[in-house]
């Protein structure tokens, strides 16, 4: 790259981190963003089956321990499963884990709705191989499945915390 090039890329980029600031783009984060202002203050509610638990534990994650809640997370799950391996024998070879959770975060004050959504995705799992690998694949999959969910929560909480007046 030649001198001139670099230069040119480099002013390129500092506009565009001009622009950003510009537009009041706050990394999620840095001080005083939205990251920082939920950590160690959101409170999950019990998890009450394996998918919940899994759920849950990827939450506290995000969030931190709650030292001093200030928001309460509540949330609904649903999954099924789909058959999309199927062989010419009608056997089932493959299956789709469908999840989606419905969320809402609220001011534990107030008990006022500051955020809700839903999230959902899908994950797969193999039916074939051992006897163990059929009691594993499944909770393999949920569990998985869950962590998506839970990172597309956190995103979307995040999101919406940060772009609050």
């Amino acid at each position: 790259m030649s001198s001139s090039d670099r230069r040119t890329f480099l002013i390129a980029l500092g506009a565009s981190f001009g622009a950003l600031s510009a537009c009041g783009f706050t990394p999620t984060y840095a001080p005083g963003g939205a990251g920082n202002a939920l950590r160690g203050k959101v409170v999950v509610d019990a998890p009450d089956t394996r998918d919940s638990y899994n759920l849950t534990k990827h939450l506290r994650l995000a969030f931190g321990t709650p030292d001093a809640p200030a928001y309460r997370l509540s949330y609904s799950i649903s999954t099924r499963l789909e058959a999309i391996g199927i062989t010419r024998d009608q056997e089932i070879t493959r299956r789709h884990v469908v999840g989606t959770v419905t969320y809402r975060l609220r001011d534990i004050a107030t008990d006022a709705a500051i955020v809700s959504g839903k999230a959902s995705s899908f994950t797969a799992y193999s039916t074939t191989g051992s006897s163990v690998s059929a009691i594993t694949a499944p909770r393999d999959a949920s569990e998985r499945l869950m962590t998506v969910l839970g990172d597309q929560m956190v995103s979307q909480i995040l999101a919406e915390f940060g772009s609050r007046p």
